[in-house]
């Protein structure tokens, strides 16, 4: 199983990796689109794969690592603390809210959509 995370998790790195450098091309980066779609879909995909009730292995395959190598917190954390620094405060606020409050409710509506394809 660890190596089925192992390999699940570089692809999930790569994947951040081409949607941030896509997104800051876009976008650029003056402020972190990034890294807030990536966690939402996360948050999303997660939520879908907990309630679709796949089996053991897919869920340390794409749970944990495909998601889990995409996903990422650290980065979402350190740029919190960059925008502090620069005092950007609404920023911050608005940043963290979209965050956590739109992580939250697209986990639920993954959750919800699992549950209703399954």
């Amino acid at each position: 199983m660890v190596v089925v995370a192992g390999l699940g998790a570089a692809v999930g790195a790569l994947g951040r990796y081409g949607v941030t450098r896509l997104v800051q091309r876009v976008y650029g980066n003056y402020w972190p689109l990034a890294t807030l779609l990536i966690n939402w879909l996360g948050c999303a995909l997660l939520g879908g794969l907990t309630g679709w009730q796949v089996g053991h292995l897919m869920t340390v395959l794409i749970g944990t690592g495909v998601l889990g190598g995409f996903t990422t917190f650290s980065t979402f954390s350190h740029e919190v603390v960059m925008l502090a620094d620069q005092r950007r405060f609404g920023a911050v606020l608005g940043y963290v809210s979209l965050s956590v409050g739109g992580g939250l409710l697209l986990a639920a509506g993954g959750l919800w959509l699992g549950l209703h394809l399954h």
